[in-house]
């Protein structure tokens, strides 16, 4: 089992080949240069990657994204064999990632929070604290002014 490290470091070199690869060497009109890796993760053992990329686009775009990774996996991974040097070149794994919806989904939430705040703010306004403006006792009191304002 190899150590943490030697792991993070192939992911790495794995992310940098792919990117490089899909930029300039890849003539696949499905993989343009709306494809962004994200992330690259390997496993333990070091025999399977798990590469993250996101598409700026529609679905339709993104489904032939991921029909042109698909068909240029082996290519990509003899680039990644080439690059690591290693014994076994691990097996790549395309997974789009969900960033953009989750960031799409949080800045939706936050558009509504700031409505809500907003007619909040607008509904207390004008309002004004309920009781006395200072119902607490201050040092210094007589409590004889109270007990004989109250017989």
């Amino acid at each position: 089992m190899a150590d943490n490290a030697r792991a993070k470091r192939l992911a790495d070199l794995i992310r940098e080949v792919i990117a490089q690869k899909l930029q300039r060497g890849i003539k696949d009109p499905r993989l343009g240069s709306h494809v962004t890796i994200t992330d690259t993760r390997v496993t333990g053992d070091l025999r399977e990657a798990t590469v993250f990329y996101t598409v700026y686009g529609d679905d339709e775009e993104r489904a032939s994204v991921a029909a042109g990774l698909e068909s240029a996996k082996g290519i990509l991974r003899s680039e990644v064999g080439r690059a690591a040097g290693t014994k076994f070149t691990p097996t790549l794994t395309f997974v789009a990632d969900a960033l953009p919806e989750n960031a799409r989904t949080i800045e939706d939430l936050l558009d509504r929070a700031r409505t809500s705040d907003a007619q909040v703010r607008e509904a207390s306004s004008g309002a004004t604290f309920a009781g006395d403006a200072d119902p607490y006792r201050k040092p210094g009191e007589d409590e004889s002014d109270e007990k004989g304002a109250g017989a």
